[in-house]
């Protein structure tokens, strides 16, 4: 503790008293200040030497307890003694809520109560308000209460929060006969009446809290305190145990029946690991922050000591070991719930809410051998059925699928702990395979199921490679979940699809799902198909592997596991090809034809990447990311079907001009006909039937009213974009004046299209992600963009100025690496090079790089922008200003040095969300 004492303080003050309030705070708040800020370091330098953080936050709250009785003692020496205290002039100063338990984070309120025996006298409350005035000159975080035994008493009836409070109430200084009579009354007045209320609001604030915090406890960026499985879920374990039990203390809870030792010692290590973090968290910020943020994960797994090492980096690892932790404490949860219902035989279960979807049926024995059904819920029938026979621990599961019933906590508990029979064996047991199987491809809710499996650790230790998986964090902003969290999440969407839940969203995959041959290795392939993360080796090609190791092991034929493979080693093609490839262009769809080469991979690829995106996290999903997925599976369906691409280029060309003339009836003939000869024959095959009349009116309606430079916008809901139109002089910069205008007033670029006229003027089109619900907003949005995009082109306002305005400032460490690629490929399009660049995103990088390309004298055709998190991957379809692709040596290495630039000029700039 500090070397500074609260007794050689109070000895500093001298002997007489100062009698003067504001002349005490002076010579007392420094060196208690210093005290405070000794006792941290202190606190600090053990919590990075010996790595406890039970032990840190006892440290801490130790000498809390110093500093409070340190502040009484000076008040009443020195501003109101009570050398006779009448009845009245008696005090208790109780510590209640977390410093009640004797724990304290760095960051953490001090709460207290002040106790009276009866109503307040003025000593009492000039006491009181002067210790206060020290706490808050100190800025400590001060939560307190001054209230007689009847005020706790009756409050404690009527408020469920101070009830929790006084349950951990710990006795300070003072009258203890005021604190004793307090926790006799509160005991047999409040507890020993009131357990069942307590227990079920206990657990519905756990619901609110959680819900608040992230429903999964898999969330990549976790809260310490209030999230799933964090520390105030042990806590809540604790009350209602405490509350329950009548337990003073948690080594008690073993004596009272409700934790074997090992549970127990479980509990302790939780604990611990949580303060650990938690602890770390407040001295690394200085702050009392809570959420495990993806900028502090990297800090706090280098302040515990963790190393990189197989594949896995050392913050994947110690969020791997968080991660672990969070499942063991819903575990614990599971067990205090299931002991709690055996205790008060409560005739709807606690745990109830925990298993979602399952239909109700009271009881009764089951055909299989070993099991019954135990107040709504499968149980075994006895603690040997396992042992008796292992493929029961898949059985089990299996059971809970065909009944639609949830599974009971005890049953829950025993397969916990006969995971060591789960072998060679029983893996390749055909029995327990098929059932599993069964388990994988129900149409009931496999989601909830496997969920349950994997919580019991009963699927990591059935599919070894799935373990490996287990808890496993990616670290990046792009995936919300953890590894084996998404891959549940995934069978759950592939469930709801096939039901038809997304309808309106996904209308093509509905429409598809029923004609899918090889449903079986869809739901293996959806399953499997992030298995090998974290490896060395590409996860696609590793997963393939896993696949044709496993397919034969679940009872797939030769066919189905051929199937499974290739989906996995293929999962991310569709996607990529769909964000970042331009699908106007037919080198494009042949190529990526040609590697799907049938209608029946092509329906599979399709419904594996619409459960993959969604299953990512919420708000990863778009309508946009859906219209291309169509776009390219239709196009690709006329090519596997050998049809309208084979017709001649000019052929598509005259019909395409045909339509218009159509849609324009009311045009004259050589107006109509000047209008066409304008455009080149890229425009008439790269373009819809609808944008061409759309743009065709919107060019005509400028040209009559004498405007150069002007834009039209509308927003699509349904694809969840909106589209800007953009008529100007066409010059090399045109793209990156766009680009940095739409930074600079908060657009995000998802695609663009770039025309330019045989007479100079360019006809682009450039497509912005929607920002807000309502049409009305988001077309105001809109107009704001095109009115930027237009200033901007009119010379009116400086674009690097105003998107220089939109940067972050550097001073701010980046949480992540992502080093920066540029490929240059020729071989992707017929008549453009195609560059791809990829990097850490940023505010202005779009703009950056089409400056870039504008001053490299590149025409760019085509830009398909896609953000995976922090990383942006912009892909540009470009010609020389000859109208040629890029194919010398030295030019290529010059782009690729250049853009390469770009990334190293704002190294050292934060990662801050993306505007372009």
């Amino acid at each position: 503790m500090s070397s500074l004492s609260v007794e050689t303080i109070l000895q500093n003050l001298g002997r007489e008293p100062l009698r003067d309030p504001g002349l005490l705070r002076s010579r007392l708040v420094p060196e208690l200040r210093r005290f405070l800020d000794e006792g941290h370091a202190a606190a600090e330098a053990r919590l990075l030497e010996n790595q406890n953080g039970l032990d840190c936050a006892r440290y801490l709250s130790k000498q809390m307890d110093a500093l409070v009785r340190g502040v009484h003692d000076a008040v009443v020496r020195h501003l109101y003694p009570a050398n006779n205290p009448s009845m009245g002039e008696r005090l208790a100063v109780v510590a209640t809520g977390g410093y009640g338990r004797g724990t304290l984070a760095p960051g953490s309120d001090v709460d207290l109560l002040f106790l009276l025996p009866y109503k307040q006298t003025a000593w009492s409350e000039s006491v009181v308000e002067a210790m206060l005035y020290v706490f808050w000159d100190l800025k400590l975080k001060v939560g307190h209460a001054t209230r007689s035994v009847e005020d706790c008493i009756r409050e404690a009836a009527a408020d469920m929060t101070i009830r929790t409070s006084l349950l951990e109430a710990r006795f300070l200084f003072g009258d203890p006969m005021l604190y004793d009579t307090l926790m006799e009354r509160f005991d047999r007045e409040i507890v020993a009446t009131s357990a069942a209320d307590f227990v079920d609001a206990k657990l519905k604030e756990r619901d609110a809290r959680v819900a608040k915090a992230g429903a999964s406890r898999y969330l990549v960026e976790p809260n310490v305190k209030d999230g799933k499985g964090g520390l105030r879920d042990l806590n809540t374990l604790f009350w209602i145990a405490k509350y329950v039990y009548r337990v003073r203390e948690p080594e008690e809870l073993v004596k009272a029946g409700l934790f074997t030792p090992d549970e127990f010692n479980l509990f302790a290590r939780c604990e611990e690991f949580l303060w650990r973090v938690r602890c770390h968290l407040h001295f690394a910020t200085g702050r009392a922050e809570e959420r495990l943020t993806f900028d502090h994960q990297r800090v706090i797994a280098q302040r515990i000591g963790f190393t990189g090492r197989s594949g896995l980096s050392a913050v994947e690892r110690f969020m791997k070991a968080y991660f672990r932790i969070a499942k063991d404490v819903g575990d614990l949860t599971a067990i205090v719930c299931a002991e709690l219902e055996a205790r008060q035989a409560k005739r709807r279960p606690v745990l109830d809410r925990m298993f979602g979807r399952f239909r109700r049926r009271r009881g009764g024995a089951l055909a299989e051998q070993g099991f019954v059904i135990d107040n709504d819920r499968i149980n075994v029938s006895d603690e040997t059925a396992f042992e008796r026979d292992p493929v029961n621990l898949i059985r089990l599961f299996w059971l809970a699928d065909r009944h639609n019933l949830p599974i009971h906590p005890d049953a829950t508990r025993l397969a916990t702990r006969s995971l060591s029979l789960i072998g060679p064996t029983l893996r390749n047991d055909r029995e327990a395979n098929r059932l599993f199987l069964d388990i994988l491809t129900s149409k009931n809710v496999p989601e909830v199921v496997l969920r349950r499996m994997n919580e019991a650790g009963v699927l990591g230790r059935f599919i070894p490679d799935f373990g490996r998986i287990v808890a496993m964090m990616q670290f990046n902003m792009y995936h919300h979940y953890t590894v084996d969290e998404h891959l549940i999440r995934s069978i759950g969407i592939l469930t709801e699809i096939e039901t038809g839940q997304f309808g309106n969203e996904h209308p093509l995959v509905n429409q598809i799902f029923s004609s899918i041959q090889n449903r079986r290795a869809l739901y293996v392939a959806v399953f499997l198909h992030d298995i090998a993360k974290g490896r060395p080796q590409d996860h696609s090609e590793a997963g393939a592997t896993i696949a044709r190791k496993l397919g034969p092991r679940f009872g797939l034929t030769e066919a189905e596991t051929n199937t499974v493979a290739w989906l996995i080693e293929h999962h991310l093609l569709m996607s990529n090809t769909a964000q970042s490839r331009d699908l106007s262009d037919p080198a494009t769809i042949k190529s990526f034809a040609e590697v799907v080469q049938t209608m029946e991979r092509l329906k599979l690829l399709l419904v594996l990447t619409v459960a993959d995106i969604r299953a990512v996290g919420p708000g990863v999903w778009t309508g946009w990311k859906g219209q291309l997925l169509r776009t390219l599976y239709h196009e690709t369906e006329v090519v596997l079907g050998g049809g309208a691409t084979d017709l001649a280029r000019s052929e598509r060309v005259r019909l395409a001009q045909e339509q218009l003339r159509a849609q324009l009836a009311d045009w004259p003939q050589d107006v109509f006909e000047a209008y066409a000869a304008r455009h080149t024959p890229a425009y008439w095959l790269k373009t819809d039937e609808d944008r061409r009349a759309k743009q065709a009116r919107f060019v005509r309606r400028a040209e009559e009213a004498g405007r150069t430079v002007t834009t039209c916008f509308e927003t699509d809901q349904f694809r969840g974009v909106t589209e800007l139109t953009v008529l100007s002089p066409d010059h090399p910069r045109l793209l990156a004046i766009i680009t940095g205008a739409c930074a600079a007033a908060g657009g995000n670029i998802v695609d663009a299209q770039i025309f330019t006229t045989t007479d100079g003027m360019a006809l682009d089109t450039i497509v912005l992600s929607r920002a807000f619900d309502r049409d009305e907003d988001e077309l105001r949005r809109a107009e704001r963009v095109a009115t930027a995009i237009e200033r901007a082109l009119k010379g009116e306002v400086k674009i690097a100025d105003l998107v220089d305005g939109k940067r972050p400032a550097k001073e701010r460490a980046k949480a992540f690496h992502v080093p920066p690629e540029v490929s240059i490929d020729n071989s992707l399009s017929n008549r453009q090079t195609v560059i791809e660049i990829s990097g850490l995103d940023r505010p202005g990088l779009l703009y950056d790089l089409t400056t870039a390309l504008g001053k490299l004298n590149l025409n760019i055709a085509s830009a398909h922008i896609v953000t995976f998190g922090e990383k942006a991957v912009d892909v540009f379809y470009v010609t020389d200003l000859t109208g040629t692709k890029v194919t010398h040596a030295s030019r290529q290495a010059t782009i690729r040095r250049t853009l390469l630039d770009v990334f190293k000029a704002e190294e050292t700039a934060p990662l801050q969300r993306r505007s372009a």
